[in-house]
């Protein structure tokens, strides 16, 4: 028999879900169940987890996430917020349902289009946008390899740090706070709306063995910070900043050197700096490195045709916004911002 599109909906269901999310080959770790609750009860939003099920198994899924904002308009994304996501199906038939089985609820839920953003899915014959690409870098047994890998500029730059007395730390909820300080006034500084701290504290809650935090300081003062999300082999780094008033000191440098170390000693095989724009200035920071770009593609259903939307903060109908945002007060972006940015994907 084909398989048949269904809606989750019992929670028992969830264990049946990670079993094939973790069975899967291209899965990733933002497909497992706990990040549905982790958006629904930060953001509010709700989501809607599909599966394609054969004989009473499931033979695919798709997480769905509902947005509906006044500003932004009404649209379905897998999975915002993070790099990741989309469909997985063990056939073209699985998938095919699941398909048919989202545009159906997009119509009932009139939403103006859906987002799926993959790493790889060259069957999938709808629109893509292939803007960003993420930038890995594979890593050896040991970190003492890694290091005779590296430019020696960077090395020097990595010692200059550490001359300076700053050092490092790894933490969970105990450095959440410092992490924070140090990622809040990087947005704003960047003239972008800030997540809340329940939004990491939840994921901390959700992944405790896999969720770190790590903290540059100097002098006791944080000055660079980043999250860590571990999958299988792969150790990510989706949020980092460091306070640009301290970057002649380099602590962003110190950052990426100690958790590449935490890495390999973690016995993680690949590391993920995250995606970038291609030949940006975030890109060849991490190419410095050793990092090499890995395509991702983000496809779309359109409900009335037309271009493919863009809430990035390159679009240039978002200059103005994101000037005033980086002239609010810090603790002014800090209130504000979670109540915006949760209806940007």
């Amino acid at each position: 028999m084909p398989p048949e599109a269904k809606l989750l909906q019992a929670l028992s269901a969830g264990m049946e879900w990670d079993r094939y999310v973790f069975a899967h080959p291209r899965s990733t770790g933002y497909h497992q169940m706990a990040w549905r609750r982790v958006i629904e009860q930060v953001f509010g939003h709700k989501t809607f987890y599909l599966t394609a099920q054969r004989d009473h198994n499931i033979s695919g899924i798709l997480p769905l996430v509902f947005f509906s904002s006044p500003l932004f308009g009404r649209f379905l994304v897998s999975l915002p917020f993070v790099n990741y996501g989309g469909l997985l199906a063990a056939d073209v038939v699985s998938k095919d349902a699941l398909l048919e089985q989202a545009v159906e609820l997009a119509r009932d839920l009139r939403a103006d289009y859906i987002e799926l953003r993959h790493e790889e899915l060259s069957e999938l014959r709808w629109p893509k946008k292939q803007h960003k690409v993420s930038m890995r870098l594979e890593l050896p047994d040991e970190f003492s390899i890694l290091w005779k890998t590296f430019p020696t500029k960077l090395r020097t730059r990595v010692r200059r740090a550490q001359k300076e007395g700053m050092t490092f730390r790894i933490g969970s909820d105990d450095v959440l706070d410092d992490f924070y300080a140090i990622f809040s006034r990087n947005m704003r500084d960047l003239g972008t709306p800030v997540y809340g701290s329940a939004f990491f504290a939840e994921i901390l809650r959700a992944f405790p063995m896999k969720s770190r935090i790590g903290v540059v300081y100097l002098n006791g003062l944080p000055v660079a910070a980043g999250f860590l999300y571990g999958f299988r082999q792969v150790l990510e780094i989706p949020w980092a900043s460091s306070d640009k008033r301290y970057n002649r000191l380099a602590p962003n440098m110190l950052l990426y050197r100690s958790v590449l170390e935490y890495a390999c000693h973690e016995g993680y095989r690949v590391f993920d700096f995250g995606r970038s724009t291609p030949d940006s200035g975030t890109y060849r920071f991490k190419e410095q490195w050793g990092a090499r770009p890995v395509q991702l593609n983000w496809h779309y259903w359109l409900s009335n045709g037309g271009p493919l939307p863009d809430l990035s903060p390159s679009n240039e109908k978002f200059r103005w916004a994101i000037f005033l945002w980086q002239r609010l007060p810090l603790f002014v972006a800090q209130c504000l911002g979670p109540a915006v940015i949760r209806h940007i994907p």
